[in-house]
């Protein structure tokens, strides 16, 4: 097969073949390849890309230079920068969710830390760019308000629910309705009113990622939400032990059922490192998760440690501040670099279909 002559047209047929991270089709029929700057055997790109896949642009753009450097060797150099590229999120299901995806938090059991991860992932994805909304879908003990520090209370405005916005990410939460110390005690079919109210009635705005932290167990609330609103996965949250482990399976065999893919699983309270000596203590036994992902047949999207400041700043209301930490940092950014990229894997799979504007 003979190489391709080193032409602007002949670049440009090559990227056609690159697809956009987020939809999975052309990045260049979808107007994303802005320059080419071919001089001699130095070639300099410029595509845009959405917030979306703001968390791998660093990966995507030594993606595109591999990917042209292997059909056009003579190339000595490819560099490749990225600029920002703006794509309006399509309204989703029966509600119109203004998200380009909606990420179910679970696990089989509560007492795992899943509405902290849920949080950590949400603020995770937004400190790289992303455009995120959070949704505390655990009516009955909702814990995203403590620990994200807020007691707003969202506004009616023109018959559209005004969220609190917190560090820069939307956020619905019952909650925020509820007098602290109040139980709600409500039956399924009100369940089922009130996430189609959060869902349909809230003012979200443009989101690249909508988090919902679910409740814990296998009830009402997955059957609701994969009625309501096309889900684009689950993260199963558990921690190493087996007794967490058993309900993690039932968790991700529940999201199967109501047609919700599992894209990965999360190991919790993994091991502490003593920050005096720095030594590794596996307290709740380590890798369990990883073991039965790997069983399940399940991405496994990584591990988070026993740290104190993840334990104090949530009591605090400023769980934002634990990305500032350097012994927590690494291990939020490896867990949503991890999923952006299983989402982005599987819609160049199966890309996502242009809507069709109906005359």
């Amino acid at each position: 097969m003979s190489t391709p002559e080193l032409t602007r047209a002949a670049i440009e047929k090559i990227l056609h073949e690159f697809p956009d991270p987020e939809t999975g089709r052309s990045l260049v029929s979808l107007g994303q390849l802005k320059d080419v700057e071919l001089d001699g055997d130095r070639l300099n790109l410029t595509v845009g890309l959405t917030s979306f896949s703001a968390a791998l642009w660093d990966s995507i753009r030594s993606e595109l230079a591999d990917f042209v450097r292997s059909r056009l060797p003579q190339l000595q150099q490819v560099e490749v920068q990225v600029v920002p590229h703006e794509r309006p999120a399509e309204k989703l299901g029966v509600v119109g969710v203004p998200a380009k995806a909606v990420i179910a938090v679970g696990s089989g059991k509560g007492g795992v830390g899943k509405s902290t991860v849920a949080a950590l992932m949400a603020y995770g994805l937004s400190a790289f760019g992303s455009k995120v909304g959070l949704m505390d879908a655990d009516v009955f003990g909702p814990s995203i308000p403590h620990l994200i520090g807020s007691e707003g209370e969202p506004v009616l405005r023109s018959g559209r629910i005004q969220p609190v916005v917190v560090d820069g990410i939307t956020v619905m939460s019952m909650g925020f309705l509820v007098p602290a110390g109040e139980a709600v005690i409500w039956r399924g079919p009100m369940l089922h009113n009130a996430l189609t109210q959060f869902l349909r009635d809230t003012d979200w705005g443009e989101l690249d990622y909508l988090i919902v932290d679910m409740p814990p167990g296998t009830g009402d609330v997955a059957i609701s939400l994969s009625q309501l609103v096309p889900v684009t996965g689950a993260v199963v949250v558990c921690t190493p032990q087996d007794v967490a482990l058993l309900d993690a399976t039932k968790a991700v065999t529940m999201f199967r059922r109501v047609n919700i893919d599992v894209l990965g699983m999360v190991e919790n309270m993994s091991h502490f490192v003593c920050p005096n000596c720095q030594t590794r203590h596996e307290i709740f036994s380590s890798g369990g998760a990883r073991q039965r992902a790997q069983e399940l047949d399940v991405p496994f999207l990584g591990e988070l440690p026993i740290n104190i400041q993840i334990r104090v700043l949530g009591d605090l209301g400023k769980t934002r501040s634990c990305l500032e930490e350097l012994s927590i940092r690494p291990y939020v950014d490896g867990l949503c670099q991890r999923l952006v990229r299983n989402i982005v894997n599987r819609r160049r799979r199966s890309p996502v279909l242009p809507s069709l504007t109906v005359l």
